[in-house]
């Protein structure tokens, strides 16, 4: 067995890969790890799902675990996975795990574990919580008897509790206005219709009937054509759609223009600054964010950091400069004085108190906003000459060459694939037949020379 956490913690295909043996030993290694790491005697930790049929399975495997290893379980239900990471802080306790295989369809699923501030465990422990289960140590045959820890239920007090912070978050009411909601069948379909129509807003449900099997199925933020085609139909102010899991959220203006995390995130941050909560005046973004993002921000004298792909990335250096909001193109957006992951309902409220506030539609907000066109391309090449694309003279003059003629109104962006034999271009400007061509003379360059 290889590596086993990812970028997002443990995924692959339910009783496939991710089996209930695998749940129950990473149950019992992560108690282990945070009965060490915390110093307390019998610690507590929340247990969150999304609405896969695998999600039960894999529930019961990784609470006996835990339990196994003498910690209390608190089984929470169908939660967003920021629902788990907020309550993580609000009941105080050690650590919450997430069983979510986010915007992937439902064969699929995984289990990541938040520590007891509600980030993402670190590195560090997730590769020991990774090497009592490769290495398959028995680190629970002294937990017997009483030791054993207890399981506790309180789903309906969960949905309560997270429902409440969402709704005490919000500046007034949301009536007069009418929202679509598009909950992909997946954790946010209870929680989104209650805080909307807490608010006054007039909501349009979609993807609200899950069934353990159309999670993500042809609905929610990454099938927003359904909530856009939505939003012209009932002549909604707004469409709103979530993942799976409820950590994204990607919209649609009432015109059914689709509106990415990019155009979110500058709609927000110019907000916040009105406001005065944008700390630092500053937005953390990624390589991959449209290079608009960073144009339609500095016009209102904000500025733009961008980290490597990976909300993991975002965070991290969010936390480093003081920035308070950032997130990617994919909807996965972090308002970090009230969240410590991304949480789309979150994100839903804050758009929608701009469009309010604005006195305007929302196209108007959006319009604001130029993205720039985006050509992708792979060049195959051996794995081991995947980073060496910098050392070539011929391929860095003709990277030079692309960037000279976009001069500042377009960019070019080179990586190397982290799990495949590929070297990703992406070229982004205002022409988007001149990219193609750029991008295809690229991927052939950098194939010939390093493939």
């Amino acid at each position: 067995m290889g590596k086993l956490f990812g970028t997002d913690g443990v995924r692959g295909v339910a009783n496939g890969e991710l089996t209930s043996e695998l749940a129950y030993s990473l149950g019992v290694a992560g108690g282990y790890v945070l009965s060490h790491a915390g110093g307390r005697d019998r610690p507590k930790v929340i247990i969150g799902k999304d609405t896969r049929i695998s999600g039960d399975m894999l529930e019961y495997g990784l609470g006996a675990g835990i339990l196994a290893m003498g910690c209390d379980v608190i089984r929470a239900g169908v939660l967003p996975t920021p629902a788990i990471a907020c309550l993580v802080r609000a009941w105080k306790a050690d650590a919450g795990v997430v069983i979510s295989a986010s915007h992937n369809p439902f064969e699929y699923n995984g289990i990541k574990f938040f520590n007891g501030d509600g980030f993402k465990l670190d590195d560090a422990l997730e590769e020991e919580i990774e090497k009592i289960v490769l290495d398959k140590r028995n680190v629970n045959e002294h937990i017997t008897g009483g030791l054993i820890g207890r399981g506790e239920e309180k789903e309906e007090e969960a949905l309560d509790r997270y429902t409440n912070f969402l709704l005490g978050t919000a500046s007034g009411d949301l009536s007069g206005m009418k929202i679509v909601l598009d909950c992909a069948n997946g954790a946010a379909y209870q929680a989104a219709v209650r805080v909307f129509e807490g608010l006054g807003a007039r909501v349009v449900l979609l993807g609200a009937a899950p069934d353990g099997l159309n999670i993500n199925s042809g609905c929610g933020s990454t099938h927003p054509e359904a909530m856009a085609a939505a939003v012209l139909r009932e002549g909604a102010h707004l469409g709103l759609a979530f993942d799976g899991d409820a950590d994204r959220l990607i919209a649609a203006d009432e015109q059914g223009a689709v509106m990415d995390g990019d155009k979110i995130m500058a709609i927000c941050a110019r907000a916040m600054q009105e406001k005065g909560t944008l700390a630092e005046d500053l937005v953390t973004a990624t390589v991959m964010s449209n290079i608009g993002l960073g144009l339609a921000l500095k016009e209102s004298g904000i500025r733009l950091q961008v980290a490597d792909v990976g909300d993991r990335y975002v965070l991290e250096m969010m936390q480093r400069t003081g920035s308070v909001l950032g997130g990617e193109q994919s909807g996965h957006i972090i308002f970090l004085g009230e969240n410590t992951t991304g949480d789309g309902i979150y994100a839903a409220l804050r758009l929608a108190e701009a469009v309010r506030d604005s006195g305007g539609r929302a196209s108007d907000l959006s319009g604001r906003i130029r993205i720039y066109p985006q050509v992708l391309r792979n060049a195959s090449v051996q794995n081991s000459n995947k980073n060496k694309y910098r050392e070539d003279p011929e391929i860095m003059k003709a990277i030079r060459m692309a960037e000279e003629k976009m001069k500042e109104e377009g960019r070019v962006l080179i990586r190397p694939s982290g799990t495949e034999p590929l070297v990703r271009i992406m070229l982004e400007g205002a022409d988007e037949a001149a990219l193609a061509g750029m991008a295809d003379g690229l991927a052939a360059l950098i194939e010939k020379k390093l493939g």
